[in-house]
């Protein structure tokens, strides 16, 4: 909530302000749709609170938010099996430091260039934020693509990643974890690498395993952490889990664990995708299969038709929000759910739509939930549980203890709950009551606003 420092005023902040801070974002900033795409949300659901509270055009509070505090580019060279050198690009955004060391995902996919980067640390200042927990926002990764790359090929590539992300991270200064694309073996690959080189051991990275400073509930914590918004969203409506049918697209960590937090809640999941197609079983997806398909023997998702005959599968993933659900929880990637797809769940009567994944709904789709009176949770606040369990990870990490599954299962639905709180206490208090985007929004910008506030011109 706004302090003495950015107090409700009579005064009225030019709202002429918030467009000049998006053309001039855009102009510095070509050919990034994606960064774009965030900072549109953001910034306009901004409007009230700066016709509200006039300092922050005074002070350039929004100019200064939008522009990273530090962007690193840098050359990845490694072998692969064939002894053929490869290069890849490396990324690290350090955008903004208000609130604590910085923290944010590495991301390993071909997709990956600054603007996915910069969309995805600009996303993680105010994700971080709502945590409640001291951590800046900020985002890494490479358009390395660890698909059908040996573990030898993995470990070189992480290796060679971190011959340079190592100087510019730290236990507090900056904490990486994972993302798409890096999971507990990268992870893992690279903090070797970074011990060998600094010669610490510390919490530098997160996603560790559990024999070397790993937490409890890592895993399961962004699927989990998406399921417990949800489930707060449904009591707003006096609704539950219990006996709601859930689509989940992905079938990634996120996905996988969404699927099994929402089935002991009550609900069924009929439905998980990959890249390449969706199934669908009416009688439930087996989480069972899908977790060895895709953990253990790392399959397409296609395979699961051959030992469950109830199952269909339909090429093309986007094909999957036409089946009739309650609860959808969109977990694989940006911009899966457009506007058409958001008005087909829409008539088929879904009542909440939560993301998993960061920004997997267009605002076309958002618009269509939030006009529908469809509870809609955005990433920043629903799929927030990692990066909650990341920061619970550095606090174990720096009480050199570790926690067992049930303390910090609650610590996360205790964070999430409160996430809730504060974007629907925000929402309501700025005229918009149940438009949780804008309430996400203005509650973890006012936190990192406050700070910068506090700490003068850096």
């Amino acid at each position: 909530m706004p302090t003495a420092t950015l107090e409700s005023s009579k005064a009225e902040g030019k709202m002429e302000y918030v467009d000049k801070v998006l053309e001039i974002t855009k102009k510095r900033n070509p050919g990034e749709p994606e960064f774009h795409q965030a900072v549109d949300e953001v910034l306009n659901s901004l409007r009230p609170v700066v016709k509200k509270n006039p300092e922050i055009e005074q002070l350039n509070l929004l100019e200064r938010i939008v522009e990273p505090e530090r962007q690193i580019i840098f050359r990845v060279p490694w072998q692969d099996d064939k002894g053929k050198m490869q290069v890849n690009r490396g990324f690290r955004i350090q955008f903004n430091s208000a609130l604590g060391p910085y923290k944010g995902g590495l991301r390993f996919h071909p997709s990956v260039y600054i603007g996915i980067i910069k969309f995805l640390g600009f996303e993680q200042i105010f994700k971080n934020s709502l945590t409640g927990l001291m951590m800046g926002g900020a985002k890494g990764g490479s358009d390395f693509d660890p698909k059908g790359k040996s573990d030898s090929e993995v470990m070189r590539f992480c290796q060679s990643f971190m011959n340079e992300l190592y100087r510019h991270i730290g236990a507090d200064t900056d904490v990486p974890a994972g993302d798409i694309g890096v999971g507990g073996r990268e992870v893992a690959y690279m903090f070797g690498q970074w011990k060998k080189l600094t010669k610490l051991f510390n919490g530098v990275l997160t996603g560790k395993g559990l024999d070397f400073g790993g937490s409890l509930v890592r895993t399961e914590a962004t699927g989990y952490g998406c399921v417990y918004f949800c489930d707060e969203m449904l009591k707003d409506r006096k609704e539950s889990f219990k006996g709601k049918t859930v689509v989940v697209s992905g079938s990634g960590n996120v996905a996988i664990y969404a699927h099994q937090k929402a089935t002991a809640l009550g609900a069924k999941v009929v439905a998980m995708s990959d890249s390449n197609g969706y199934i669908y079983d009416k009688n439930g997806i087996n989480l069972n299969t899908i977790k060895r398909l895709k953990e253990v023997e790392r399959k397409r998702i296609k395979e699961y038709v051959n030992e469950h005959k109830s199952a269909e599968y339909q090429e093309g993933c986007n094909g999957i929000w036409q089946i009739k659900c309650d609860v959808a929880l969109p977990s694989a990637t940006q911009n899966e759910l457009d506007g058409n797809a958001a008005k087909t769940l829409v008539k088929n009567g879904c009542i909440a739509v939560a993301e998993g994944a960061n920004m997997p709904c267009t605002p076309e789709a958002v618009k269509v939930f939030l006009d529908n009176k469809v509870s809609f949770g955005p990433g920043k606040a629903a799929n927030a549980g990692g990066v909650a369990t990341s920061g619970l990870e550095m606090s174990q990490n720096s009480q050199r203890l570790p926690w067992t599954f049930e303390e910090t299962d609650k610590k996360l639905n205790t964070i999430m709950v409160n996430i809730h709180k504060s974007a629907k206490e925000a929402s309501e208090e700025y005229g918009m009551p149940g438009n949780l985007v804008a309430g996400s929004n203005i509650a973890g910008f006012m936190k990192v606003a406050r700070a910068m506030i506090a700490q003068g011109l850096v």
